[in-house]
Order: structure tokens, then C-alpha cells, then sequence
């Protein structure tokens, strides 16, 4: 039997006015929760275990930190463009056209 390391799983709430924050975190069973409600609510889901590793470090209300910000600013952009929304200012790379 492979030994595989529990799920672990971070949420995270952007208001538009201060850095994100984060809203749930765990690991386990409570990880498989957070997954389940986020798919039950039509929340996107990134995959990455380093980042989720450095957000869990992170005790929850807290923002996230500067060093974090344009990891977590593309995925937010990537989710507004996924619901049809464009960011105001964002300018397509000519990769990003060709999808």
C-alpha cells in the first residue's frame, strides 16, 4: 500500500480592496470538505502543492503575504477569465490569445 500524504486544501477571499485572505484551511478529512463546498459553489480549484504549503502556514484571516502576490494575482485573474470576466487593464499575452 503507497503511503500518501493527507489532502491539504486553502481558501482564500479577495474583496477587490486588500490582499486576499485566507477563509479556510486544513488538511484530511476537514481538506476534503473545503474541496467538496468549493465545487458544490462552482469555486475554481488550483492545483499546487508549494503554494498550498506556503499558504498553510498561515493562520486563518491573515493575508497573504507581498512575496504571494503575483502568484495569487494570476490565478485570480485566470478565474475572472474563466466566468467571463476581463480585469480592468489586463492585456492578453499573444500565448494567451492562441487559447
Amino acid at each position: 500500500m503507497k503511503n500518501q500524504k493527507p489532502t491539504t486544501a486553502v481558501a482564500l477571499h479577495y474583496d477587490g480592496k486588500e490582499a486576499p485572505r485566507i477563509t479556510a484551511q486544513g488538511t484530511g478529512e476537514l481538506a476534503e470538505q473545503i474541496i467538496a463546498l468549493a465545487k458544490e459553489h462552482g469555486i475554481p480549484l488550483q492545483e499546487d502543492a508549494a503554494l498550498v504549503s506556503l499558504l498553510s502556514k498561515l493562520d486563518l484571516g491573515d493575508e497573504i503575504p507581498q512575496a504571494l502576490y503575483m502568484a495569487i494575482a494570476e490565478i485570480i485573474a485566470f478565474t475572472y477569465i474563466l466566468n467571463g470576466k476581463i480585469p480592468e487593464g489586463f492585456e492578453p499575452s499573444p500565448e494567451q490569445t492562441e487559447l
